[in-house]
């Protein structure tokens, strides 16, 4: 069976990086989901594509898949860069600004 390793992105509705920093084995679906005919709801019969094992570090997360014979690839990981304005926001206010600022 195959399995992903991955560091998740952050949140999209959140400027923090919670839960970024662990590293995440999830497991490949062994077949596509299936549409209900009667609802139109989508399913599947494997549940282990919907387990998220979550681990500290990379070599952690290749250990328990080379422990449980599992086939593990590791995902590129991009690292986020940073957006870091000089001054900032308190720029706004600073006392020596050489432009006025007002609503």
């Amino acid at each position: 069976m195959r399995a992903r390793i991955y560091r998740p992105a952050r949140n999209a509705m959140q400027s923090g990086r919670a839960r970024t920093k662990e590293w995440i084995l999830e497991m490949e679906p062994k077949a596509p989901p299936e549409i209900d005919p009667l609802m139109g709801w989508t399913s599947t019969r494997d549940t282990r594509s919907q387990v998220k094992l979550r681990f500290a570090t990379k070599e952690a997360a290749l250990e328990y898949a080379r422990e449980h014979g599992l086939d593990a690839v590791v995902l590129k990981e991009e690292p986020r860069k940073l957006n870091i304005r000089p001054r900032g926001y308190g720029e706004n206010f600073a006392p020596d600004r050489r432009i006025v600022w007002t609503h």
